[in-house]
């Protein structure tokens, strides 16, 4: 599928430098639905579900700067300048308080958007978040890959190699495979749409420093979750966790921790799924955040 044969409207919003997303359109009689993707991802990645959630509301999914087609420019990509670019979308695009559905690093934005700012949030949803946890083990394969991002010049070097030695395609099967989805169980267009983006990327360098720049200020904050902590302390509007109990870069010991913390959150915990359940169990998500956005009555006529 060409990447302009998506549902969504593609539009381009500056924010300090240009800021893509899609417009899935939807029902004005709900809140607004914005998506954030996580580390290394795009819009693209809520290919299967963004269709189906336009029942409960305008549906928009960005590319925060340095992923997707919104090229970095001089920007940094790190977690607080993006949560500052998701609270300038919320406030200059979409205008109202919307839920918040953040994937991975993605996940982590939304929490702390919603920490610094709790008027331009509704509800959170949150699936496989990078989020802190007590004692836990990495999979070998992550703990590896994450220490030579994590060392100057030493991620530069890696990225560089991985792109010189790989094809766009082999990168794309090769990161699905990663966050638990086969990639010969998912449509052509979930591969095939990355694999043009990727191939289309004009500022390549500028992309790798973004994605190194985020995956240390993930690090970062894991690191010393303190305010990150107190950032999830504070929220008091209705929050769904999922998480897959297959995933390799979050362990679920981290998200059951957090659901043991946060009692008045919904959590979900789903057997034999990844990193991305949007990607593996689409038709199951969007009845989950149905489901939740019914109870926590967030359908319906707007405040």
């Amino acid at each position: 599928m060409r990447e302009d044969a998506t549902p969504g409207r593609s539009c381009t919003v500056d924010l300090g430098g240009p800021v893509h997303y899609l417009d899935f359109g939807g029902a004005d009689d709900g809140p607004p639905v914005v998506l954030v993707h996580g580390l290394g991802g795009s819009h693209l990645n809520w290919d299967l579900v963004a269709p189906a959630l336009r029942e409960h509301g305008r549906v928009l999914a960005l590319d925060l700067p340095g992923f997707g087609r919104s090229e970095p420019g001089g920007r940094t990509a790190s977690v607080p300048a993006n949560v500052a670019v998701l609270h300038r979308f919320l406030t200059e695009v979409v205008g109202e308080p919307a839920v918040l559905v953040g994937n991975s690093m993605g996940g982590m934005i939304s929490i702390l958007e919603t920490g610094e700012h709790p008027e331009a949030v509704r509800g959170l949803v949150l699936l496989d978040p990078a989020v802190p946890g007590g004692r836990r083990s990495l999979d070998p394969r992550v703990a590896v890959m994450f220490a030579l991002y994590a060392i100057p010049f030493v991620g530069e070097r890696f990225l560089l190699w991985r792109r010189q030695r790989t094809s766009a395609l082999a990168r794309v099967r090769e990161m699905l495979e990663l966050v638990g989805v086969d990639p010969e169980g998912v449509p052509a267009d979930v591969i095939d749409r990355p694999v043009t983006l990727l191939e289309e990327r004009r500022d390549v360098q500028g992309m790798d420093r973004a994605f190194l720049g985020a995956a240390r200020s993930l690090l970062r904050v894991l690191a010393d979750p303190r305010r990150y902590r107190a950032a999830m302390a504070s929220i008091d509007v209705p929050v769904l966790l999922v998480h897959g109990d297959r995933d390799r870069l979050v362990p679920v010991e981290a998200a059951r921790d957090i659901a043991r913390r946060h009692p008045d959150w919904r959590y979900a915990e789903w057997s034999g799924v990844g990193h991305v359940p949007q990607l593996q169990e689409p038709a199951r998500l969007v009845a989950e955040v149905r489901d939740w956005m019914r109870d926590a009555e967030l359908t319906g006529s707007r405040a």
